[in-house]
């Protein structure tokens, strides 16, 4: 018995930690919020962005260091999955470079 709440606690601290790595975005009038989000590195990250607004230039999501440019489809969410392999800053900005946010991988 001792066995299984082991198990089952094992298993809810590896969805808590996989939970960490899910980050919900929203493109608004202001930019990308929240403009910082922090992962966790050496695991898999979803970004799940979702555009409210048509008045910005953030029609996609550009994250170079990954090779990412996807398109922002206006109201609807769009999940971007990749792994960040070491610690650091990861800079993603719209299409023309001008609104950005800051991904912090620890």
């Amino acid at each position: 018995m001792v066995v299984a709440l082991v198990g089952g606690c094992s298993q809810a601290a590896e969805k808590s930690a996989m939970d960490e790595n899910k980050v919900a975005i929203v493109v608004t009038e202001k930019g990308f919020e929240p403009e910082v989000v922090t992962v966790a590195a050496g695991k898999p990250v979803t970004l799940t962005v979702t555009r409210q607004t048509a008045k910005t230039c953030a029609t996609e999501l550009v994250l170079k260091e990954h090779g990412i440019r996807q398109d922002l489809p206006l109201g609807q969410s769009v999940e971007i999955t990749f792994t960040p392999e070491k610690p650091g800053e990861l800079r993603y900005a719209c299409g023309m470079d001008m609104i950005a946010g800051k991904i912090v991988v620890k």
